[in-house]
């Protein structure tokens, strides 16, 4: 490890279980295939990894997403972000030594007061890994691991006003046909890394034999 301090063995241990979560991550395109390699280096390199000051200190950090899925509605929630002005997944930074999996439990209860309900296409395991260089002041650069969550939009009934000026149910179809401007950045690559997943789900389940007696 050449560009940051020497780890101890607890964060070695980290940094073999973030390589282990990216390794586990099928690439969609040939942008995400080299940012899983970016963030593969940039782990077992020693950098930093956690933000311990906002909003860009360190300028590189790791950062958790989730995607609510309500699979009866075929709609997935989105948030309209007060300070980055634009529609995205819940999420937050990955506090230090937290795993990823756990922020995303703790930022759900802390932004929507519900619990975080694995999807059954994912379980705890990150979807998509994403490389991003933000916008305006404080621009620093997200490594972001997104997850998928089952839900019942009934139940999301609160969210945190600080946080979000509305939120909102949407099909991913409906999703695809917004202004990437007015939504992250990634955030078509991973509708559209969804809706193939999804597809490819239903269609399996279709495929399965049933019991006969």
């Amino acid at each position: 490890m050449t560009r940051g301090r020497t780890p101890d063995t607890a964060e070695q241990l980290r940094r073999l279980r973030l390589l282990e979560l990216l390794s586990g991550i099928e690439p969609w395109d040939d942008a995400e295939r080299a940012d899983i390699v970016d963030t593969a280096e940039w782990i077992a390199d020693g950098s930093p990894l956690y933000r311990i000051r906002k909003p860009d200190v360190p300028a590189k950090h790791l950062v958790s997403y989730f995607v609510l899925v309500d699979a009866r509605r075929g709609e997935l929630l989105l948030v309209a972000h007060r300070k980055a002005g634009l529609w995205l997944p819940p999420g937050g930074h990955v506090e230090p030594a937290e795993h990823p999996w756990e922020t995303v439990r703790r930022e759900c209860r802390e932004e929507l007061r519900v619990d975080a309900v694995p999807s059954p296409l994912t379980g705890t395991r990150p979807f998509f890994v994403t490389v991003t260089t933000t916008r305006g002041i404080g621009q620093h650069v997200d490594v972001s691991f997104w997850y998928v969550l089952q839900a019942d939009a009934e139940t999301v009934t609160w969210y945190d006003e600080e946080e979000f000026s509305a939120i909102r149910w949407v099909t991913p179809r409906q999703l695809l046909s917004e202004p990437l401007d007015t939504l992250d950045p990634q955030l078509h690559r991973l509708t559209e890394k969804l809706l193939a997943a999804l597809d490819a789900a239903a269609t399996s389940s279709k495929e399965e034999p049933t019991a006969t007696s």
